[in-house]
């Protein structure tokens, strides 16, 4: 990171995956040599996604690791600059803003990309971790499609949960809802869709104690939270969490506008945010609908909104 210490740049991207590397490559192209900063988890989400088959362009599909270098080889051979680090604090006083970079190096940027994503939220077991992309995962929409005819299991108890649940429904034999509580939390609509649906059973006051299998799940173990009495469903080949995404954006609390949960809100159907020259893209501001598409798209819009705030500087 010595090399760029004290250097200013046109555009800084912050995060790597479909958001942040479309962006890049959208900047590169326009020759704004932007800088990328792969954050924490470099490629993101889909590092740890198996098979994509609803992206389009892979008609055979691809492993997510290999989308996401397939997403950085075509940002740096425009000339993007995608390096692994973290920016760790951001002076936001004073235009250009000052940007650190793993808590030591100092830079400074006219325009910066924010695609920091989300984050599932997880129930935290040591088998969950081992077996997520392997029969685990936190998204229905993208991993559904592979447990038609299976018995699959979904925690959570809100309307994502229940959206998750009905769809699911498209292809598995039977989703069983696991819920600590004795009621849910969604909306009466959803709840009243998922309840009418001969496919949707529920487990009351109950929380997965594990998920079994070596490579791939093979059932998972339930403890009923008012008795502890533990029950295996063996047949379970799929365990999808709805319990929330948590955004990345931690280091812009207090300076940019967020809904509750903490996804940056950006001005109508611009990346625009609160800050001259600071735009959002990707999970990081949308809470909806977290696909690695259309993230990419808001990744493209950034980085045209970038370009034309640029140009009105007379820098692009």
């Amino acid at each position: 990171m010595e090399d760029i210490a004290g250097k200013t740049f046109k555009v800084v991207v912050m995060g790597s995956g479909p958001a942040g590397l479309t962006a890049a490559l959208y900047a590169a192209r326009a020759d704004l040599s932007p800088i990328v900063f792969e954050g924490p988890e470099p490629g993101g989400q889909l590092m740890t996604t198996t098979d994509v088959e609803n992206f389009p362009g892979y008609p055979d599909g691809v492993m997510g690791p290999q989308m996401m270098q397939d997403f950085r080889d075509q940002a740096t051979k425009f000339g993007a600059d995608c390096r692994y680090g973290f920016v760790t604090d951001i002076d936001f006083s004073e235009r250009p803003y000052t940007l650190t970079i793993d808590e030591k190096v100092q830079i400074k940027t006219h325009a910066l990309i924010i695609s920091t994503g989300a984050s599932a939220m997880w129930l935290g077991l040591e088998s969950e971790t081992r077996l997520r992309g392997k029969g685990v995962s936190a998204c229905a929409t993208c991993d559904g499609a592979f447990f038609r005819n299976q018995h699959v299991a979904i925690v959570g108890g809100g309307d994502t949960a229940m959206e998750e649940a009905t769809f699911l429904t498209k292809f598995a034999s039977k989703v069983t809802v696991i819920h600590r509580r004795d009621e849910l939390r969604a909306s009466k609509a959803m709840q009243a869709r998922a309840f009418a649906n001969e496919k949707i059973e529920f487990m009351w006051n109950s929380e997965v104690e594990g998920v079994l299998g070596d490579q791939v799940v093979e059932g998972i173990t339930v403890k009923n939270r008012n008795t502890g009495e533990l029950t295996t469903l063996e047949d379970v080949t799929g365990l999808f969490v709805a319990i929330g995404h948590k955004p990345n954006t931690d280091l812009f609390k207090g300076v940019l506008s967020m809904d509750e949960v903490g996804y940056i809100q950006t001005k109508g159907q611009s990346t625009k945010t609160d800050l001259e020259g600071v735009f959002a893209c990707g999970d990081a501001m949308d809470s909806v609908y977290r696909q690695a598409v259309t993230a990419a798209g808001t990744g493209c819009k950034a980085a045209l909104d970038a370009e034309h705030y640029l140009t009105e500087l007379e820098l692009a």
